[in-house]
Formats: structure tokens, sequence, C-alpha cells
């Protein structure tokens, strides 16, 4: 038990209240993990807490105080009164109970007056065990810890009651599946099935943080299948349940969900350590592996003979993740660099077909821009081929192209790549002012720097010449 847990819990006794560390904190230390989460329930009012936590730490703040949560921060000092180590981070919340009003977003938060009763609100058995401060009592009134040793998820109370108050619990055994690998039990699993349209209620910023989680944990897959197949994911994600496309009688092709999922597994596998290009987890590696091809439902097409076609499916689907993420308030980088790299996952097929030229391995680069190394897993991870021959032959192919731009960075600023004048000597060049035929004279002097690499500047300045002298005719 962290110090810092007990000495809070004799300041909250020596003020005549209740205080118990509660939740995740008591589950991880039964499943062996450290917390950096320390979340504490207590029967003292929000003011009340926030007086004791005002002259326990060194900063606290009252953001969640209508939720009745106040926070507060300890910095970590040494012996000789430095800093040192980690701060500890604490939040306590009166013990209450939330219900939704069937026409508002919002939870109503309702205070209790007993540890148990705040314990039968909370979303599952395995986090609704507690321990009791400062003299270390385990609680565990709805059987959490067997449940933990049977690695289920099961509701304090009736499921259907569980789920009414707080639609979003729904959501969280999807998360919980992710990230404890733990399996949702009969009762609670139907209570969802049923109830799942529920979620409708809750509000996009409370849905995206839980995704988020679930994207960003270790098995994000089995969470999504327990999206998917309770339908919970019609009403938060219904581009995905839509990918489970029948493309023929005959099922000769892949099932587009499937694939998706497989796309997001390899994609993961290839996330980085913390030094890395791309360190794991990688929210936007993760959503456009999982999205990247959401427009294929819109763009299938029969062809003569039983072929089947997705035409432009990518752009398609750019503009769908853009919406789908918008509506989810994701911020606005990461929608711009998801749909991005939706938008360019296509780019590589047809590079081992026939040798790019350097000026299409330029353009590859800039138009991926700082999305390039994301770029590359994404393009590695599409690849779920059964035949050994064409998947060694992709891999290949596009291990040419990374030595390439490789070379190309050896012999140039392939990253950052610009003309080689720039706007005000293009200007005295041309003896003109500020406007639009500036910027196209850039743009052109771009082009041939893409197309013949670094020119210098008396070519660049003699084939800007040229173009000026073209427009005068």
């Amino acid at each position: 038990m962290a110090p810092a847990a007990v000495e809070l819990g004799e300041i909250f006794a020596a003020a005549g209240h209740e205080l118990s560390l509660v939740g995740g904190p008591v589950r991880d230390a039964f499943l062996g993990r450290t917390s950096a989460d320390l979340d504490f329930a207590t029967s003292a009012t929000p003011d009340e807490t926030e007086r004791l936590l005002a002259r326990w730490g060194d900063a606290h703040w009252d953001i969640g105080k209508e939720f009745g949560t106040i926070g507060a921060r300890r910095y970590a000092r040494d012996t000789d009164g430095g800093t040192a180590g980690d701060d500890v981070v604490v939040e306590v919340t009166t013990y209450r109970s939330d219900t939704y009003d069937p026409e508002s977003r919002k939870p109503v938060v309702a205070f209790g007056d007993t540890l148990d009763g705040d314990l039968s609100r909370r979303d599952f058995t395995v986090n609704a065990m507690a321990v009791r401060l400062p003299d270390l009592t385990f609680v565990d009134p709805f059987g959490g810890l067997s449940d933990l040793a049977a690695q289920v998820l099961r509701t304090p109370i009736e499921p259907e009651r569980s789920f009414d108050d707080d639609p979003l619990r729904m959501l969280r055994a999807a998360r919980f599946a992710a990230q404890l690998g733990f399996t949702v039990e009969p009762a609670t699993r139907a209570a969802i099935d049923e109830m799942a349209g529920r979620l409708e209620i809750v509000s996009a910023e409370r849905v995206q943080a839980e995704l988020s989680k679930l994207l960003c944990s270790e098995r994000p897959r089995a969470g999504l299948e327990v999206l998917v197949d309770t339908g919970m994911a019609d009403h938060v994600l219904p581009e995905l349940p839509a990918l489970r496309l029948e493309i023929d009688e005959h099922h000769r092709h892949k099932d587009v969900y499937e694939h998706s999922l497989i796309v997001l597994d390899q994609a993961i596998a290839q996330e980085t350590g913390p030094d890395g290009a791309v360190p794991a987890p990688d929210l936007v590696l993760r959503l456009a592996a999982l999205l990247h091809d959401i427009g294929k439902p819109a763009t299938r097409r029969f062809e003569p003979g039983g072929g089947v076609s997705f035409h432009h499916h990518e752009v398609v689907g750019a503009k769908l993740t853009a919406k789908r993420l918008r509506a989810l308030k994701y911020e606005k980088q990461v929608v711009k660099d998801v749909s991005r790299l939706v938008e360019l996952h296509l780019r590589f097929h047809g590079y081992g077909d026939g040798a790019w030229t350097d000026s299409a391995v330029r353009r590859y680069v800039t138009d991926a821009g700082p999305l390039l190394e994301r770029l590359h897993r994404l393009t590695r991870a599409d690849c779920t081929t059964r035949n050994r021959r064409k998947a060694k032959r992709l891999a290949d192919a596009y291990t040419d192209l990374e030595e390439r731009i490789s070379r190309l960075r050896e012999q140039e600023e392939i990253d950052s790549i610009r003309p080689d004048l720039d706007g005000t000597q293009i200007m005295a060049i041309l003896g003109v002012g500020p406007g639009p035929v500036v910027g196209q004279a850039y743009q052109h002097l771009l082009g041939l720097r893409m197309e013949h690499g670094p020119l210098g500047e008396e070519r660049a300045t003699a084939e800007l010449q040229s173009w000026w002298e073209s427009r005068q005719d």
C-alpha cells in the first residue's frame, strides 16, 4: 500500500470521515500490476475533502467538484528537501450514485452515504473492491475477487439497471475485454445486446475516450469484437460492422472486417519502443489501420466475369474517416493525420510492377510528410495474403522503396523539399510584387525540383525566366 494512501486515511479519520482506496488500484494490486492512479472514495463532502487535501498536498484542484471529485498533488522530495522520484497524485470522490435523465446526455450525480452503496454503482465487480484506510480492511461486497480469478466481467447489480444508470458502462465492457483479456459473463452480455441503443444518449467525448483507451490497449481486437458482436458498434462506429461484406456467394474473397482486424494487429506489431520512430501505443496508426478500408462498402462493384472492384475506396474512405472522427470529437490533428493515412494507404501498390522514377519517390515522401514512418507500417501491415510468395514479393518491393528513400535522403533533403528559389528571389527575378503569380511560379519550380532533384540557383533562374516568357505569349 502506498504510504501516501495510509497517511491520507489517517488524516480523514482524524477529521471523522471514512476513506477507502477503490477501483483500479485495488484490482491491479491483485493482478500484480503497479497502478499510477490513487483513487479514493470518502464519506466527506466535496468541500470537506478540498479542505483536507489543501493541507496535505502542494497543489489541489476542484475541476470535478460538481461530480464530487477533488484532486491533489504532492511533489516528490528527497531527504534534503529537494525534489526526487515521482509526484503523488490523488483523486478523492464523495460516495455517490450516477443516473441518466432520459432526455439528457449528462449523468445526474447524487451523493451517497455508504461505501457499499458507492461500490454498487461501479461498472464491474472487479472494479468494485476497496481497501478501507488507514486500517487496510479489504472490502468486496459483490464477489469481485472471485470474478477477477475467473477473468469475467459482471456488474455489481442487475446489468439492466446498471447500464440504464450509465450506458457508458457497456463500452467499458469492451474496453476491459481489450485491456485485461477478460470475457463478459452471459447475463451481462445479454443486457448489452438488448440495450446497446442506449449509448445514443452518451456524449461523443465520453465515447471517444473509451474508444481511444480500447485501441491503445494490449489487445484491442478483443474489445472491438465485443463492440461489433453486441451491436454497440452500430451506434458508436457503424463503419466497422459495415465491413462484414459477403463479397460473393462462394466466399472466395477476404472478409473486409476480418482483414481490417488483422491489419490492426500487424500494425501494432510494428510499433516501436519509446525511442523508436512510432512509439507504442500509437493512436493515429491504430485508427488508420482499423479504418483504412471503410470506403469499400460504398465503392463495391461486381464486374463482368465475377470480379469485384473498389475503385477509389481510399479517397471515399478518407472522407468517411474524417467525418466519423469529427463526430467523435477527436482533435483536429488526429482527424487530419488518420484520414491522410487512409487516403495514402494504396499509394505504394504498383511500385513492384514497374520502377518508380526518383520523382515518384520524392512525391511519395513529400505527400506523406511527417506521417511517412506510420505510412511505412500501415502499408506493410496491409498485406494479409496467405500466398507466401506474393507476401514476400510485396515485402521485398517495399524494402526496396525504403532503401531508395534512404539513398535519396543521403543525396538531398528529401523530407523538406523546397524549390531552389524562394518567394523573395522569384519576385526579384520577375520584377513583380506579392500576388498569385508568385505562388504559381513557386509551384512550377517545386514540380521541377520533384522531377529532377536539386537544380541549383543558376538553372532554376533560367527555368523560371523561360516559364515567365511562355506566359507572356
